[in-house]
Formats: structure tokens, sequence, C-alpha cells
């Protein structure tokens, strides 16, 4: 019976160690400008947000979007249904960022932890986009209008990328996702903006 329960600790102890030995990957991060919903919510620029307040930067989930990642509905959470205000369009009215079509315009991260990255891509929503509705593949363009590639390297914190803006008119959303070198994982961060 002793050499049961010893041979049992022995497995468990092996099973442990290196899980209590491996290094996390603690990237975290969104977007202040635009202001992501997640920076809106942790400003207290809008109400009933649930845990997001409280953890902004932690919107991340499967990479490989748009033929992989969040499900449809639930982009903006990252599938995280303790993340689900971020998903409801809250009948259009979040409040978004002003912006000019054709004009030039920094994208910035802030980060809590930063990690090796692939690259940062930004997709925009198509000119028939519903703000009315949860976000989904068919409401975005399927390619970024703007990518920036980092080949594994770290970005300095805080960071911001410069790119001209699509022509739009009126309410849209911007998709910014951060995608990680070293691990299935990516950053997903919504914007609401509107065009004049």
């Amino acid at each position: 019976m002793h050499g049961k329960l010893a041979l049992a600790v022995a497995g468990a102890a092996a099973v442990a160690v290196p899980l209590l030995t491996a290094t996390p990957a603690f990237a975290h991060g969104y977007t202040t400008s635009p202001p992501s919903r997640s920076y809106r919510c942790a400003q207290h620029q809008v109400s009933d947000c649930g845990a997001i307040q409280y953890e902004p930067q932690s919107v991340e989930g499967p990479k490989g979007f748009p033929q992989a990642g969040p499900a449809d509905g639930h982009i903006c959470s990252a599938n995280h249904t303790e993340f689900a205000q971020l998903d409801d369009p809250r009948g259009g009215a979040w409040p978004a960022a002003s912006m000019t079509s054709g004009a030039s315009y920094g994208f910035s991260w802030t980060f809590t932890a930063i990690h090796a990255t692939t690259s940062f891509r930004y997709f925009i929503t198509k000119t028939t986009y519903d703000p009315t509705q949860p976000l989904t593949r068919a409401a975005l363009e399927s390619t970024p209008f703007l990518q920036v590639n980092y080949g594994g390297q770290r970005p300095p914190n805080p960071v911001t990328h410069t790119g001209t803006l699509p022509a739009r008119h009126g309410r849209q959303l911007i998709l910014a996702v951060w995608d990680i070198a070293d691990t299935g994982n990516a950053f997903y961060s919504c914007a609401d903006v509107v065009f004049s």
C-alpha cells in the first residue's frame, strides 16, 4: 500500500513540476487610439461592462483570423463569455471616435506585458455594416487595410502604427488583431468609429 501511494505521489510530482516551472505567455494589450470597447469600459466611459472593466488587456483568443479565431457574434470578446458585454452592439450606441476618410491615423496599443509578435492587423467594416448587430466576418473586409509585421520581435510599449484610413461614411468598427508569434493566440480589440 505504501509503495502504491509513493508511486502515485511521484507521478503527480512529475506532472506538476513542469507546469510550475513553465513560463506562461503574459502578453496582454488593448488599443487606446482609437479607444477600444474594453478601454472605454476600463475608463468608465460606458456602464454595464462586467469583468472587462478590470482587465481590458485580456481579450485573448485563438489566432488565424479571419479563417479561424473567435466565432461570429463573439469576435469583440474573443469568445470569452465573461466579456460578452463587448459583443453587445448596444443598439449602435457605443461611444465612437471621429475619423476622416483617406486621412492618416495613428493606431496605438498599450500593453500590460509584451510578447514576441508576428503582426498587428487592422480590419474595417464594410460600407453595408449595421452597427446595431453583433460583429461577424461578413460585416468586415476580408483583408486588413493596415498590417505591420514584427517577425517575432517585441514591440515597444506603447506602440503606434500609422496608416491611411479607408473611404467610409458614418458609423463603422475597426477590429485590431495582435498576433502573438510563439503561442496559438491573438488579442482582439474592437473600436467604434464614425466617419464625417
